[in-house]
């Protein structure tokens, strides 16, 4: 009976985090996390700032809680996309994809990741980017690997220079989806532009 009502308890609560997270994101859509107030995210979400703060005892809080819930679902989507793709390259391209359509469907994202990489604090918020772009380089580097080791790349395959490509790719599609104002844009040119770094590695036939 006492496991049963913790459980009771703790449901109502994760569930608000959650809400709360999802809310700071969509704020983050237009505006900046450094400009988002606990009163912007207690009005989201409808509830006091003081309801909001027995949730979570900071701002800091709330943010640190927004990027862990970003490190696990983009990481489970891009691996959980790695492991559909019949051969490496082909998983290559549905990590792609699957970055591309989580963005799009959560516009808020790169502009949380971009505003703590560019705070000069080495922060706990900005260890948690570092520690998803950690994870995103390995899955990525170990499927270069198999993609070499298949020679469905070339040998001679600098692969740490292609890893960064990749990520650097994505980030340029969002860069200028963000400038011109529309998220969805980033699908227009998204896979003729991975078509172009495909072609630069592959082995020559």
């Amino acid at each position: 009976m006492q496991i049963t009502s913790v459980r009771l308890t703790r449901q109502p609560t994760e569930a608000r985090q959650v809400e709360i997270v999802l809310a700071a994101l969509r704020l983050a859509k237009d505006d900046s996390p450094a400009f988002i107030t606990t009163t912007h995210l207690a009005e989201a979400v409808g509830v006091s700032q003081g309801a909001l703060f027995k949730h979570f005892e900071s701002k800091e809080a709330i943010w640190l809680a927004v990027l862990s819930w970003v490190s696990e679902n983009l990481l489970r989507t891009l691996q959980e996309a790695a492991e559909q793709g019949a051969t490496p390259t082909e998983s290559l391209r549905r990590v792609y994809e699957a970055h591309v359509n989580f963005v799009v469907a959560h516009p808020g994202v790169p502009r949380v990741i971009f505003h703590e990489l560019q705070q000069p604090d080495d922060s706990p918020l900005k260890k948690q980017v570092r520690s998803l772009m950690l994870a995103y380089r390995r899955l990525l580097s170990g499927l270069l690997a198999l993609a070499v080791q298949r020679k469905e790349l070339t040998a001679d395959l600098d692969q740490s220079a292609a890893a960064t490509l990749f990520m650097g790719i994505v980030q340029g599609l969002v860069m200028q989806s963000m400038l011109g104002g529309d998220m969805a844009n980033m699908k227009t040119q998204a896979d003729a532009i991975f078509e172009i770094y495909l072609r630069g590695m592959r082995t020559p036939s």
